[in-house]
């Protein structure tokens, strides 16, 4: 598998989204679903802080604590920032991609408190990491587009992303 390849389609496929969500109105990037994270803004910015949390635990930095984070889901930043943001990230996250040369090595770390207080100890590969990384934007963009929809009118749903639809090599055929 090529890691850098699987990135580059969760970029490739992020453009799409991000081209669909421009035109929205704040009203729109703000308005609330009964399923997911609400809102596409939360969701966007769920997406993003993830991202980072994920490669900065894949390169060993330490993480602080969630209440310790200039950017929250729960106080979504306007789409604007969101997406510079993402931006400047994904090329950090693309170095570190691509200077990983052993996607079997572990790491380990304390997580967090959860809702009950409880923390654990988590191992992973970094392997593991980008899988979950991509498996992860993935699942919440289908939210994403599904709350494109969900805004009806006026609204253009944002249609198929699929990795052969970016990724493939093709020619026409006469």
């Amino acid at each position: 598998m090529d890691h850098l390849k699987l990135y580059d389609y969760l970029t490739k496929a992020r453009e799409r989204v991000l081209n669909a969500l421009r035109p929205l109105t704040p009203e729109h990037y703000h308005h609330e679903f009964n399923f997911g994270l609400k809102t596409i803004a939360r969701t966007l910015t769920h997406v993003m802080i993830s991202e980072w949390y994920y490669i900065e635990r894949f390169t060993g930095r330490h993480v602080p604590p969630y209440v310790e984070w200039p950017i929250k889901d729960e106080t979504p930043p306007e789409f604007g920032v969101v997406e510079a943001t993402w931006r400047e990230q994904e090329q950090a996250t693309r170095a570190a991609l691509a200077a990983e040369r052993d996607w079997t090595r572990t790491i380990a770390w304390d997580s967090f408190p959860d809702d009950a207080g409880r923390r654990s100890h988590i191992t992973a590969t970094v392997g593991d990491l980008l899988a979950q990384l991509v498996l992860h934007e993935v699942h919440h963009r289908a939210q994403v587009m599904a709350m494109l929809r969900g805004l009806g009118d006026g609204v253009a749903p944002l249609q198929d992303i699929d990795y052969n639809d970016l990724m493939y090599e093709r020619r026409l055929l006469t």
